[in-house]
């Protein structure tokens, strides 16, 4: 069934533009889409229901949040691969059960207001949030978790979030292998490339080249912006997001850099 499905998603998918869909390019929209960095990160425990609602009412138009995998194989929405920053708790992801991640303590680091706040499931969120908002997910360290490109995919599909068709799903990591396997088990669902690095052009067109096989974003650090990257990265057909904005006079210098999203830690800015 998982085979005949992915093969209706491929169909579909070559069926339409690579670069279709709905986000506009930044020629055809006024200003960028407006997309909460682990939610509303600068106001809530960052990837918390509390920060997810939170971006909810800022009006954002996407969800940024990260995933990533339990010693039992269910995945959650967490951004280091340690729980000690963000819990009152200490081990790796990898290394703890869902059950002993649920029952940590994922709000009082940022304030005592947020101690009831829980890291959820990747199903929980998904259930939230999934159709009604736009959803930007990181696949976190994949290189730590065999076969979580798999578990991501079965969770969308299953919920019918890997439709062409209202709010999207679009995939992220600085891992372009990880990249390259989902898109091939969901090609319905576009990718982004994740980069920060600062050498030469910032990004060759090799590199650049080589990305078009599997994906419609290129997603670089605030650090890397220049206009000369960005055009480059829209001369090669890519859409881009721009991350993280912190403050107002990192959104006042991106408007000037015609951009399609920007990832910011306080959505009001935006």
């Amino acid at each position: 069934m998982l085979k005949f499905t992915k093969a209706v998603c491929r169909w579909i998918y070559l069926s339409l533009s690579r670069k279709g869909m709905k986000i506009k390019s930044a020629s055809e929209s006024r200003s960028p889409i407006k997309i909460g960095h682990r939610g509303a990160a600068g106001y809530c425990p960052e990837n918390t229901f509390a920060s997810f609602h939170r971006a909810l009412l800022l009006g954002v138009d996407f969800l940024e949040m990260d995933v990533q995998m339990t010693k039992d194989g269910e995945l959650v929405v967490i951004h280091d691969s340690t729980v000690n920053r963000t819990t009152n708790g200490k081990g790796k992801v990898k290394d703890l059960t869902l059950k002993e991640i649920k029952a940590l303590d994922a709000g009082s680091w940022f304030d005592s207001r947020f101690s009831s706040e829980k890291i959820p499931s990747f199903g929980e969120f998904l259930d939230a949030f999934g159709g009604k908002v736009g959803i930007l997910l990181e696949i976190k360290n994949p290189s730590l978790y065999p076969g979580i490109e798999e578990k991501i995919a079965n969770e969308l599909l299953k919920r019918g979030l890997t439709s062409l068709e209202g709010p999207q799903v679009i995939v992220q990591s600085f891992d372009q292998y990880s990249l390259k396997k989902f898109h091939q088990l969901v090609p319905s669902i576009q990718i982004g490339v994740l980069v920060k690095k600062i050498t030469g052009k910032g990004i060759s067109d090799q590199e650049l080249v080589s990305f078009s096989s599997y994906a419609s974003f290129v997603n670089p650090k605030i650090t890397m912006v220049s206009k000369r990257l960005i055009s480059r990265i829209h001369q090669h057909g890519f859409k881009t997001f721009i991350w993280t904005v912190k403050n107002r006079n990192e959104v006042d210098f991106l408007r000037h850099y015609h951009v399609e999203g920007l990832i910011c830690d306080f959505p009001d800015f935006l």
